[in-house]
C-alpha cells in the first residue's frame, strides 16, 4: 500500500486581519481627504446634463459603460428626447438603436421607458428627490439614486461605483465588496457634508492612479496611509 504523503497547508491571511477598525478608518479619511482634495480640485461628476431627468437617463446608460461614451451618445440624444413624455412615446426599438453603443441596450431602453412612464404617472412629470421614491423607478438602485440626489438636488449621498468599492477596500475603510453594505460603512466614518465629494475624489483617484490591475503606488500622494501599499499581504 503506497505511503500517504502529507499535504502541506498553504499559509493564508486570517480573515480577522482584514476587519476594519472604524476609528482608525475615520482617522485615515481625515488624513487623505485634504490631500485628495488638493490633488483633484476638479473632482466632480463626469456625466453631462442640464436637468434631473437628463442626469437620471445618463446614469442609467452609464452602467457597464464609460462616462465618455455616455456623453458622446447623450450629446444628440437629449436634443431628440427633451422630456419624459418623449421617451414614453418613442418606439422601444428606436430607443434601443439610439443607445446601442452604451451596451446592454435592451434592458436600458426598457428601464428608461419604464422610469419615464412612472415619473409621469406617479410623480407629476418630475424626477423624485427622495431615495425611497427614486428606488421605485425601473433601473434605479442606490448608486444611481445617490448620483441623482447629490448632483441634481444637492442631497448628500455616497456613490459606490467600482472605483469607490476597490479603493475603500485597499485603503482599509471597509472589508465589504457589496455596494450597499459599503455605502453604509462609509456613511459612518465620512462626515456627511463630504459624502458626495469623497465619492468623486475616490473615483478620480481610481481612474488616474489606483487602477484595478496596476495601481501606480509610486506616484500616489496617499501611499503612506494605504494599508494595501504598505502591507499588501493583508489586503
Amino acid at each position: 500500500m503506497p505511503k500517504k504523503t502529507a499535504v502541506k497547508k498553504t499559509k493564508t491571511c486570517p480573515e480577522r486581519s482584514r476587519r476594519v477598525n472604524k476609528a482608525k478608518a475615520a482617522k485615515r479619511i481625515r488624513k487623505i481627504f485634504p490631500i485628495l482634495t488638493k490633488t483633484y480640485p476638479e473632482a466632480k461628476i463626469a456625466l453631462k446634463f442640464v436637468n434631473p431627468l437628463e442626469l437620471l437617463i445618463s446614469t442609467i446608460l452609464s452602467a457597464q459603460c464609460t462616462d465618455v461614451r455616455v456623453n458622446m451618445v447623450t450629446k444628440n440624444l437629449f436634443k431628440k428626447y427633451t422630456s419624459a413624455e418623449d421617451w414614453v412615446k418613442a418606439d422601444i426599438k428606436q430607443i434601443e438603436s439610439d443607445i446601442k453603443s452604451t451596451g446592454f441596450y435592451h434592458n436600458k431602453a426598457t428601464n428608461i421607458k419604464g422610469a419615464c412612464t412612472k415619473i409621469i404617472v406617479h410623480f407629476d412629470d418630475k424626477v423624485p428627490d427622495t431615495m425611497q421614491e427614486l428606488l421605485t423607478l425601473p433601473g434605479v438602485g442606490r448608486k444611481t439614486a445617490n448620483v441623482v440626489l447629490g448632483n441634481a438636488f444637492g442631497i448628500q449621498g455616497i456613490v459606490c461605483d467600482t472605483h469607490v468599492i476597490r479603493l475603500s477596500r485597499r485603503l482599509g475603510l471597509s472589508e465589504n465588496k457589496d455596494a450597499v453594505k459599503l455605502e453604509f460603512d462609509l456613511a459612518e466614518i465620512v462626515p456627511k457634508k463630504n459624502w458626495l465629494l469623497f465619492s468623486d475624489l475616490l473615483i478620480f483617484h481610481g481612474r488616474n492612479i489606483c487602477k484595478a490591475r496596476k495601481p501606480d503606488c509610486g506616484n500616489c500622494p496617499i501611499t503612506k496611509f494605504c494599508p494595501a501599499a504598505n502591507k499588501p499581504a493583508l489586503w
